[in-house]
């Protein structure tokens, strides 16, 4: 199997990820287009299952396994959505899913993959405690690792809002996404470039945590130090088969402040009424900041989810 997806297997994903996700809804607000000068349309992802654009990916991961593969499980690490995601789909198939998690992760999204019936294992809140305890349990199992982004599955899953949002929405100028890991991004940019080879493809990272931004311009993967950030979604770095395509398929990527994350991610819940995450915020929150000109163009943007400790709300 090639180590890139191409849109030829996003249409693949699609027929599988189509019979279990939700076909989520596009928004728009007259007051939002106003305060920004665009056309902005919103891809919901926050009402997707288990709150997540993530569902995706994992969706056409499990159901790409081969029987014998599926009887082993899967597994993989995972601070919050790819878990809950990965849980509920691994349920569905009615196969293992074993989830290591760091022990710090908020505990809603502990929660949700504990509710889905995965075996959850603590680890300490590190990297390469989550990747040794990982490799533990994959050898000890035989269960395939499914990663949360540096996975053809996923990446060719996570491809399908955009191409939902663009078939049912048609011409774009521009899509924007946040970016993270980098799976959300690259399936973006493969379905945007495809369908609609004039539009910009656009991502918004926090400058808290701008790996992407500066592996972008340095055209090689810089990896993620520290990062802080209120968008807790993307503080991983870029995967390789991920900024592959990035690298060639993505037109920019610029970096955002967290007092505009905060102010997008309000003016969302107060003018759409719906519930986003703070990673959600960040493509808006680079459009109220100046960084991407959207004046008297249409543009989609992607919302990735909308899972928050509601005890936490940074207003």
């Amino acid at each position: 199997m090639a180590l890139i997806p191409t849109y030829q297997d996003i249409e693949a994903a699609h027929r599988i990820v189509s019979q279990y996700a939700h076909h989520t809804p596009v928004l728009t607000s007259k007051s939002i287009n106003e305060i920004t000068g665009g056309n902005l349309f919103f891809k919901c992802e926050n009402f997707q299952k288990v709150g997540a654009f993530k569902f995706r990916g994992a969706c056409n991961a499990v159901f790409s396994l081969s029987e014998e593969e599926a009887r082993k499980g899967v597994a993989t690490h995972s601070s919050g959505n790819h878990a809950a995601a990965l849980a509920l789909a691994a349920r569905m198939r009615g196969i293992a899913a074993h989830i290591v998690m760091p022990d710090n992760s908020p505990e809603i999204k502990k929660k949700a993959v504990a509710g889905n019936g995965a075996k959850i294992t603590f680890c300490e809140p590190t990297l390469q405690a989550r990747e040794t305890t990982l490799a533990e349990i994959v050898a000890e199992t035989g269960a395939t690792e499914i990663h949360p982004y540096n996975n053809f599955h996923v990446i060719a899953g996570q491809g399908t809002a955009a191409k939902e949002l663009i078939e049912d929405f048609g011409d774009f100028d521009i899509i924007l996404a946040p970016v993270g890991g980098g799976g959300l991004l690259a399936g973006t940019a493969l379905s945007a470039k495809y369908l609609l080879p004039q539009c910009k493809v656009i991502a918004a990272e926090p400058l808290g945590a701008d790996d992407a931004f500066r592996s972008f311009q340095a055209k090689k993967i810089i990896p993620s130090v520290n990062p802080k950030t209120i968008a807790d979604g993307l503080l991983t770095s870029l995967g390789e088969r991920n900024f592959a395509i990035i690298s060639v398929k993505v037109d920019d990527i610029v970096t955002v402040s967290e007092e505009k994350i905060v102010e997008a991610m309000r003016m969302i819940w107060e003018r759409m009424k719906i519930i986003i995450e703070p990673s959600s915020a960040v493509p808006l929150a680079a459009i109220l900041e100046g960084k991407i000109n959207i004046q008297n163009k249409k543009t989609g943007i992607i919302l990735s989810g909308g899972n928050l400790d509601l005890g936490r709300l940074p207003f």
